[in-house]
Parts: C-alpha cells; structure tokens; sequence
C-alpha cells in the first residue's frame, strides 16, 4: 500500500499534473520496455508482446487510468487575503465546508476553507445549500503577503492524509483515480507471458472530460481498451437495495454500461470468463451518471471495443473516498489475467 499512499498524497489536478506525472513515469520505466510523455501529458508505457511465430502482428491492448484528481483553481484574492476559487472537476458544495487544503503557489502553503459561522447565520442563510461561490480560502495571511506567494491560476488541493481502517479499508482523497493507476502498475508487475502489445497509459484531464484519453488514443490506435477507474459503492444508509451499483468488498466491478459507454459484450463475457476460470471475486455495474476513459477510447477512429474495470468507492469526489483492499487485490488480479490471455479474446 506504499505506493498507493504515495499516489493518493501526490498532487495533481486537471491540468496541472506534473507532479504525479513524475511519479507515475517513474513507476511505469520499472515495468515497461519504453515510456513517453506526450504533447498533453499523458504518460504512455509500452510493455512489448512476446511474439508467435507465424502469427500476425500482435493487437494492441490499451489500458487507461486518469492521473488527474478534483481540484481547484484561484480566481481571486480580495483585500483581506481571503482566496476566492473556481471548480476543476465535480464537487458537491456541502462537503468543502471547514475542509483543510494546500495552496500550491511559488511554495505550498495550508489554508482552510471556510464560511460564515452558523450563529451569525439568518434563518434564511440557515436554509440554504451552499453554494461554491460563497466559499473562500484563509490561509492565515493579508493580502500583501498572500500575493507575493500565489497568484489567480495557481492550483488547490484538498489535504487529506492516506488512512487505513481495520487493516481491510483505505480512505484517503485522490483514490478517484489513483487506485486505478495503481491496478495498473501492479498488474503489470505481475505479467509473465504476454502476447499482445500493451499500452499502459496514466491519462490527464479526465474529471473535465476525458481530454487525456482522447489524445493518447489516436496516437496509440488500440485494437482494444480498458479503463481502470473507480466506481460508485453505495451500500450506505439511505440507498435502496435496487439502487446499489455496488458494493465495497464485493469484488472488481465490470462495467456494463455508463453514461458515456455501453460496454462491448464480448469484452465484458471475456473478462467474466477469466473471472470465473479464475476464480477472481467481481461484480457487475451499471452506472448512470458519470462516465470513464472507455468511452474516449471507445469512439477513436473507427471505434475500439472498450470496457471499463473499476474499483467500488465509497463517497466519490470528497476528500473520504474509501476503499476495499480485496476489490483493489481482485482487480489486481483480473487486469493481469486479461492481459495474459487477451491474444484469444475475439472482440
């Protein structure tokens, strides 16, 4: 879990994601025959198949998990020092509250983001929802000093440490998609015999619209993709038994549709085949909000069968996502063994 950790602590939102860039190229020259970094900055590591005598070029298997995390971006520093900011990805407004960031500036700096107190509150302002825009962030400082260190366009993250819970259960911010970027790498620690030419690719700019996907997909032109994300785990109170895309510590979840994708059958009955043969933990999911790096793969060129294999979290887009080691070791597991065998699959 130490490279997990260090994943999910490194920051990086949309856009501005050099810094786990670095360690995740890093991770990738270990496990890989070559690794680029492209115009946008995805990171492409290339694992080349072992050939067959008399077969055909091998297919080119890509695999995608997004680097970039949920962020923010300062939009404006008031007379006070107080930093007004704008969204980099999907937030729900009432979990921000009196929650800890990092300024990343010309040097990091902590703050909070805070909000009127409730005892000066109205009875009106009591009713209301909060909105992103009525937030802002204190780091402790008038404005003369707060800007000689950060400026409008500087990034934010929220700073939450890497936690585990009953020696079974992560929770830390960023799993959304470092846990994906993990599987990945672990996985291809573990691959003997491979026969198809595999693209491991650390996508950015996922959470603003799969940006990363798209540009690294037409450059590597795969027969086939798989995006290793996570997935909504919503066995909480409050949810009925109808409506659970899935649960924590029932396996990995293969996707059969989203938003953006309706996953390839044949793909999907494959790695359900591997599952089983193998006896790999999963589970199914249909998820209709939201959407993965499949999709972007899917429609390249003249379309790619694509699938996405997630990890189930819990309370996605907070700064508690929280997962299951064994989802996260069975989607290990299932990855690797698609890997090994996907020179059979006829999709």
């Amino acid at each position: 879990m130490n490279l997990l950790k260090k994943l999910c602590e490194t920051p990086g939102i949309a856009g501005y994601e050099e810094r786990i860039q670095k360690v995740i190229k890093e991770e990738l020259e270990k496990v890989t025959d070559e690794v680029k970094i492209d115009k946008l900055g995805n990171v492409i590591g290339i694992k080349k198949a072992k050939k067959l005598s008399g077969k055909p070029a091998p297919k080119k298997v890509m695999i995608a998990a997004h680097m970039d995390e949920i962020g923010f971006m300062v939009s404006f520093i008031d007379k006070e020092g107080f930093i007004r900011f704008a969204p980099v990805g999907g937030f729900d407004p009432k979990t921000l509250i009196a929650q800890r960031v990092v300024v990343h500036g010309t040097k990091d700096i902590g703050g909070v983001i805070g909000t009127k107190p409730i005892h000066i509150l109205s009875e009106e302002e009591r009713k209301k929802l909060p909105k992103i825009k009525d937030l802002f962030i204190d780091v402790g400082m008038k404005k003369e000093k707060v800007s000689k260190i950060v400026r409008p366009g500087d990034f934010v993250t929220l700073d939450r440490n890497f936690m585990e819970l009953d020696n079974k259960i992560i929770t830390a911010k960023a799993l959304d998609d470092r846990a994906g970027v993990y599987v990945m790498i672990e996985a291809l620690k573990r691959i003997k015999d491979c026969y198809v030419d595999i693209y491991a690719v650390a996508t950015v700019q996922e959470e603003v619209g799969c940006r990363g996907a798209i540009v690294s997909s037409f450059s590597v032109e795969p027969d086939v993709g798989i995006a290793l994300d996570v997935t909504i785990a919503s066995d909480i109170p409050g949810t009925k038994e109808e409506e659970v895309a899935t649960s924590l510590g029932g396996g990995t979840a293969i996707s059969l549709m989203d938003s953006h994708t309706i996953s390839n059958k044949k793909l999907v009955d494959f790695l359900r085949k591997i599952a089983e043969e193998n006896k790999i933990k999963y589970q199914t999911d249909i998820l209709l909000g939201g959407g993965t790096d499949a999709g972007a793969m899917q429609r390249n060129k003249s379309g790619v069968p694509a699938c996405t294999l997630s990890i189930p979290t819990r309370y996605i887009h907070s700064v508690v996502e929280m997962c299951h080691k064994e989802d996260i070791e069975n989607s290990i597991k299932l990855i690797y063994k698609f890997l090994e065998n996907a020179h059979k699959g006829e999709f």
